[in-house]
């Protein structure tokens, strides 16, 4: 009973917080199925970092020295050392998308690049609003709508706002389906978002499948070095995907491993969600500068097929662009469910999905320049 009331005595108002945040967490994650295979392990981590003296974090007692508590123990081997886990969850990822409605489209390849204007816009916003240069560039790939990228990103740039930036990115990617019709109608005429879009889809070749992804991976690699981690693994899962003769493998990437390295990051994000680090004035900022980037994310994609349209006989539908940030397959989920809201004949699912996949690649080149401009200048 000492021992528990001296425990109680000891938690600060900035904990108290931090248990409220991981409760909710787990909320959101439950009863509203929001990312539910990553914010259980970060809520549930969030409440076991901020207990006093937490056995989960390292400690040295008295007469027997240090002992390594688990989270931080994975953080030290899966993110800091390494920054495994992240890398690791692009081979998953990888197994699940079927690049054939972009090989089909290759115009979509465009609105992947467009879709990734936020990220910019918002480290020069960081930057004025006084974050340093490594974290202002971790913050603004948050708008990207990826989170392994985003983790990894601030993880390799040494920011020390890692925790807020992957709850933050996770959110965002949680809430596609309530902030991007609320930006596409910003900047957008019901006339444009009932734009109909044929489409004849071309049949791709299983060579061609299995050659985009190593073609991918050798142009990333001449752009973007510091990218190849990412673009690689990525483009890995494909293949194993794509190959035929790994089809076992291919579903164990796709679900039991994916979910795995999910559960196990969340988790291990926990470790920078420390109560004196995390409740601060910077957190608030960091969320609204990822908000401002998704949104500039998403406009960015659609006023880039709505410059496109211009020089177009046949008009696309603008609000495919939005559909290239890197939430898939929610994106072009919302903008499909947009589209019959307007014209319930008009589809346009195949489109926003090849810029959906389109986005995921251009992400993580994203991550990849803005790695190797930052490291450049500092």
């Amino acid at each position: 009973m000492h021992f528990l009331i001296e425990g109680i005595a000891s938690v600060t108002w900035q904990q108290l917080v931090m248990y409220v945040i991981g409760a909710l967490l787990i909320y959101l994650a439950i009863n509203k199925d929001m990312e539910p295979s990553l914010l259980v392990g970060m809520g549930l981590g969030a409440i076991l970092v901020n207990l006093p003296n937490s056995g989960v974090l390292n400690q040295t007692m008295e007469g027997i020295g240090e002992a390594q508590g688990v989270i931080e123990w994975l953080f030290e081997v899966g993110i800091e050392a390494s920054e495994a886990l992240p890398i690791l969850l692009f081979i998953g990822i990888g197994a699940m998308i079927d690049f054939g409605p972009l090989l089909s489209n290759p115009i979509m390849f465009l609105f992947g690049a467009a879709a990734q204007f936020g990220i910019f816009i918002t480290i020069v916003f960081a930057i004025l609003l006084g974050f340093d240069l490594k974290d202002a560039a971790s913050i603004g790939m948050i708008g990207a709508a990826d989170g392994p990228t985003s983790i990894l990103v601030s993880q390799v740039l040494r920011s020390k706002y890692m925790g807020q930036i992957a709850v933050a990115a996770y959110s965002y990617m949680a809430l596609v389906p309530i902030i991007q019709p609320a930006a596409i109608r910003l900047v957008t005429t019901k006339n444009e978002r009932r734009i109909r879009m044929t489409y004849n889809p071309k049949s791709v070749s299983k060579r061609t499948r299995l050659i985009f992804p190593v073609v991918v991976t050798f142009v990333a690699g001449f752009i973007a070095p510091m990218s190849v981690s990412l673009v690689g693994f990525l483009m890995f899962g494909n293949i194993i995907r794509e190959c035929g003769v790994l089809n076992s493998l291919s579903e164990t990437a796709q679900n039991s491993f994916a979910n795995s390295i999910t559960l196990l990051l969340g988790l291990t994000i926990s470790f920078s969600m420390k109560a004196e680090a995390f409740v601060t004035k910077e957190t608030i900022l960091i969320m609204l500068l990822g908000l401002f980037a998704f949104v500039f994310d998403t406009i960015g994609g659609v006023l880039f097929a709505k410059f496109i349209n211009l020089f177009r006989k046949e008009k696309i539908n603008p609000m495919v662009g939005a559909a290239g940030i890197s939430a898939f397959p929610m994106s072009s989920r919302v903008v499909q469910k947009m589209a019959i809201e307007e014209d319930p004949t008009n589809h346009i699912l195949m489109h926003a999905a090849g810029s959906n996949v389109s986005g995921q690649i251009a992400s993580a080149v994203a991550g990849g320049i803005i790695i190797s401009l930052v490291s450049g200048l500092i």
